[in-house]
C-alpha cells in the first residue's frame, strides 16, 4: 500500500507547491487522513481529511448541508472555541440560508458596473506600476523583483478605489492582509503575538482584529458624511446592514479582496516567464487573454485550501467520515486532476474547457472573481507591451503557509 504523503505542513510550501504528493494521494489516497502536528509555535490538532480530487472538491463545496462552513469556520486550525461565536459572523463562514441573505446585500455594491468603471484606472496603474520597474531594472542590471515593485501594490491600490479607502490609509490595507493570510510566515506576521498561557493568538480573533474594525466603523462614518461612488459608501448606507455585519464585510473585503490577485498576479508572470513560448502566443494574440487568465488561474490558484465540517455522518470516496469531522479540500490538487484536464502539467493558454475551482465552487464561489479576472487581463495586457522580454533572474520566494499560494519575491530580467 502506498504511504500517505504529509501535505498539511505549511513550511513545505516554501519551496513550492507539492504536486507530486498532490497526485499521490489523488491516484491511490483521495480522501487522506492527514495528521495536524504542532508546527512554528502552532498548537497540534486532531487531524483531518484531505479532498484532493476534482470531483470530490466539487462534491464538498456544493453540499453545504452535509459539508458545513460554519460548525468549525473554514481554516485548517480549529478556532479557539472562545472565538468561535465571532468568526462564524463573516459571511465566508456561514452557511445557506444566512449566508446567501449577506452575500446578496455585499453583491449590490459588488456590482460588474462598478467594477468594469475601474479597467482605465487599473490599466494606467498597471502602465505606471510597469514603466518604474523598468526604470528599475536598468540601474540593476535588467533585473527587478515584481512583487515589490509592481504586483503588490497593484492589488493593493485597485482594492483602495474599489472600497473607497484614503490614499493616506492604504497601506494599512497591507498590513492587515500579511498579517491574518500570512500568520505562518514569520516574515509576514512579524514577531507571534501569546496569550496569557503563552499560545499564539489566532489573527482572525477579536483581539487581533480590533484595529481594523475601528477604522471600518470610523470610515463608514465618513461615507456616510461624504458618500462617494464606492462599496463603502454602498455599504455604510444600507440599511439591512448591522454595523456587526460591516465591520466583518470590511475584513473580508480587505483580506480577501487584496490576496486573491496578490497571489495570482506573480503566480501568473511566473509561469509565462518559464514558459516563453506560451508567453509569446500571449503576445502575438494566438493565446486569447481571458482564456489564458483562466488557465494561469489553474495553474496557480490563489488559494490552495478551504476547510469544512462534516455536519453529520456521511462517506466520501469510500472512506467514512464523521461528524464533526474536518473536511479539506485542496484546489490546487483538484485543478492537475487527470480525470478532468487533459496533460494537467502542461501549460495551455487555450485551454477549454477550463473547469478549474480557483474561486471555489457552490454557495461560496468567490464574489469577486469578476473583479480579479478583469485586474488580470488588464495586468498581462500591460506586461506583454512593458516587457517583451520575461525571464527568471532567480528561484522566487515563496509563502509558507498551506492556505494561500503565495510568492513573496519574484525576481526577473526584463527588458
Amino acid at each position: 500500500m502506498t504511504s500517505v504523503p504529509d501535505v498539511f505542513d505549511p513550511r513545505q510550501y516554501a519551496a513550492g507547491v507539492p504536486y507530486d504528493a498532490y497526485r499521490v494521494l489523488r491516484d491511490h489516497h483521495p480522501v487522506a487522513r492527514q495528521h495536524e502536528p504542532e508546527v512554528l509555535g502552532w498548537p497540534a490538532g486532531p487531524g483531518f481529511w484531505a479532498v484532493t480530487r476534482h470531483a470530490d472538491v466539487v462534491r464538498v463545496l456544493k453540499d453545504s448541508a452535509t459539508y458545513s462552513s460554519y460548525i468549525g469556520a473554514t481554516q485548517i486550525r480549529d478556532p479557539d472555541p472562545d472565538d468561535l461565536p465571532f468568526i462564524r459572523r463573516m459571511m465566508l463562514n456561514q452557511d445557506p440560508p444566512g449566508h446567501g441573505r449577506l452575500r446578496r446585500l455585499v453583491s449590490r455594491a459588488f456590482t460588474p458596473r462598478r467594477v468594469d468603471r475601474f479597467e482605465r484606472v487599473a490599466q494606467e496603474r498597471a502602465r505606471t506600476l510597469l514603466t518604474h520597474a523598468l526604470e528599475a531594472a536598468r540601474t540593476a542590471d535588467g533585473t527587478v523583483d515584481l512583487v515589490g515593485a509592481v504586483t503588490d501594490d497593484y492589488a493593493l491600490l485597485n482594492l483602495a478605489d474599489l472600497l473607497g479607502v484614503p490614499e493616506a490609509d492604504r497601506k494599512l490595507l497591507l498590513h492587515w492582509t500579511q498579517r491574518v493570510i500570512g500568520y505562518q510566515d514569520p516574515d509576514e506576521a512579524g514577531p507571534q503575538v501569546l496569550d496569557g498561557q503563552g499560545r499564539p493568538v489566532n489573527p482572525r480573533s477579536p483581539a487581533m482584529l480590533r484595529d481594523m474594525f475601528a477604522y471600518a466603523r470610523q470610515l463608514a462614518a465618513h461615507k456616510r458624511r461624504f458618500p462617494d461612488d464606492d462599496v463603502m459608501t454602498t455599504l455604510a448606507h444600507d440599511a439591512e446592514l448591522a454595523d456587526s455585519e460591516l465591520e466583518m464585510f470590511f475584513f473580508l473585503l480587505t483580506v480577501a479582496g487584496n490576496d486573491t490577485v496578490r497571489s495570482a498576479a506573480p503566480g501568473g508572470l511566473l509561469a509565462l516567464a518559464e514558459h516563453p513560448e506560451s508567453y509569446e502566443r500571449m503576445r502575438t494574440g494566438e493565446a486569447e487573454l481571458p482564456s489564458a487568465v483562466d488557465e494561469l488561474l489553474r495553474w496557480h490558484p490563489p488559494v490552495l485550501t478551504f476547510r469544512r465540517t462534516a455536519a453529520a455522518d456521511t462517506e466520501l470516496a469510500g472512506r467514512r467520515i464523521r461528524a464533526g469531522d474536518k473536511v479539506v479540500v485542496f484546489h490546487a490538487s483538484a485543478n492537475r486532476d487527470e480525470r478532468v484536464f487533459t496533460d494537467p502539467d502542461r501549460l495551455d493558454l487555450s485551454r477549454a474547457p477550463n473547469p478549474h475551482v480557483s474561486f471555489g465552487d457552490g454557495p461560496h464561489v468567490c464574489l469577486g472573481a469578476h473583479f480579479a479576472r478583469l485586474q488580470l487581463r488588464v495586468l498581462y495586457r500591460e506586461a506583454m507591451r512593458a516587457l517583451p522580454v520575461l525571464r527568471p533572474a532567480g528561484p522566487p520566494e515563496r509563502l509558507v503557509s498551506n492556505f494561500i499560494n503565495g510568492i513573496k519575491s519574484l525576481p526577473m530580467h526584463v527588458t
